[in-house]
């Protein structure tokens, strides 16, 4: 088993920026993959970024590349994703993700999510 706890969703004005974090246990966090997905109102849950075990490889959905940061610290078992240039359409629940394959196939285990709203 494993337990994901996401935070650092907010309200935001466009352009703005927020930095959301998840923090893993009951696994060795270092041995695997980690992603962010999103779900907005009336839409299918979507790829957002994914990064590797260690850090060196990442992959990100097109609409966030130049704008969107993944990076983990496995010390500290937790995965973030730093947001910036927001835009109302990145308005979602956000969830993380421990991968079942790379780059972007999840798994079962997700996180509780947390909100995201940009205002225009």
């Amino acid at each position: 088993q494993v337990q994901l706890v996401e935070s650092g969703g907010g309200l935001v004005q466009a352009g703005g920026s927020l930095r959301l974090s998840c923090a893993a246990s009951g696994r060795t966090f270092s041995n695997y993959h980690m992603g962010w997905f999103r779900q907005a109102p009336g839409k299918e849950r979507e790829f957002v970024a994914t990064i590797n075990w260690s850090g060196g490889l990442k992959y990100y959905v097109d609409s966030v590349k130049g704008r969107f940061t993944i990076f983990r610290d496995n010390a500290k078992n937790t995965v973030y994703l730093q947001m910036n240039s927001l835009k109302p359409e990145d308005t979602a629940v956000y969830y993380c993700n421990v991968l079942d394959r790379w780059p972007n196939r999840p798994s079962d285990y997700w996180g509780q999510g947390t909100q995201v709203t940009v205002s225009s």
